[in-house]
């Protein structure tokens, strides 16, 4: 029994220790993929064109932002559950 509720805290410890590793890793990249697609693309300037009304600028920075973040949170999930399941065995 005690070993199995050492197994459970382990497993929360993981996780919760994981959960704030994903949140930093995902609001830094929140912050760092604007600015890598900004130099990426030097001759445009995204936020003029989207002021502007540019629909076709504003959907691809959207989609590109938006996707690098999604990619990031999935591998985060992934780490967060292996650290569930290396706790619990």
């Amino acid at each position: 029994m005690t070993e199995t509720l050492g197994n459970i805290g382990w497993a929360m410890l993981f996780a919760f220790v994981g959960g704030i590793i994903g949140m930093v890793l995902v609001l830094g990249a929140t912050v760092i993929i604007p600015r890598m697609l900004y130099r990426l693309t030097p001759n445009l300037d995204e936020d003029k064109e989207i002021a502007r009304g540019n629909q076709a600028v504003a959907e691809y920075f959207g989609r590109v932002v938006s996707a690098c973040i999604t990619g990031i949170s999935i591998v985060v999930a992934a780490a967060i559950l292996g650290g569930i399941l290396a706790g619990l065995m």
